[in-house]
């Protein structure tokens, strides 16, 4: 996997292969970092990265210049992973839990300008997250909720939800907080 743009255009990093996950295409992530450059000044936010596996989402935020971001996986493994990555990075600007999204989602009391979120692609909680985000609040006013998920699956009908952008097999749909 590699940054694909900021301060660390190009970094190669490789994770470690036995990590459970599916990371985010080089073209998905062209695509998503497309779509919020041109909705939100990303200097200065602050983003939460839920089920961040590899960290790959996180790496691009940090690159951009991101005021604070906060990843959260269940898996030990995949935190460790991350935190060891940020640390060669020198990116304080993070924090990494190892926690069950949702339930982080459940008791988290803080507004962020961004939420990320790319659940298991099957049984996926995506109108679970969206439900937990809006219901607590948990954007800022104009705040984003992109939700990975597979192209496939339909977009959630939610007052909030915005538009969804697909490609290939990947899909993002995208929240407003009002």
């Amino acid at each position: 996997m590699r940054i694909i743009s900021g301060k660390f255009r190009g970094k190669k990093i490789e994770a470690p292969p036995q990590l459970p996950v599916r990371p985010t295409t080089d073209f998905a992530k062209t695509g998503l970092f497309n779509i919020l450059s041109f909705r939100k000044n990303l200097a200065g936010s602050t983003v939460l990265d839920l089920f961040a596996g590899t960290g790959n989402i996180t790496y691009e935020f940090i690159s951009r210049g991101v005021a604070h971001i906060t990843s959260v996986d269940h898996s030990k493994t995949c935190t460790t992973f991350i935190t060891s990555t940020l640390r060669k990075l020198n990116a304080e600007n993070a924090e990494v839990i190892t926690d069950d999204a949702l339930k982080f989602l459940e008791e988290c009391h803080q507004q962020f300008d961004i939420l990320f979120a790319d659940p298991p692609y099957q049984n996926s909680p995506v109108a679970e997250i969206v439900k937990i985000v809006f219901s607590r609040h948990l954007l800022k006013p104009e705040g984003l909720l992109i939700v990975e998920h597979s192209s496939s699956e339909k977009q959630v009908t939610e007052p909030m939800a915005d538009e969804m952008r697909k490609y290939g097999a990947v899909a993002f749909s995208i929240f407003v907080a009002k």
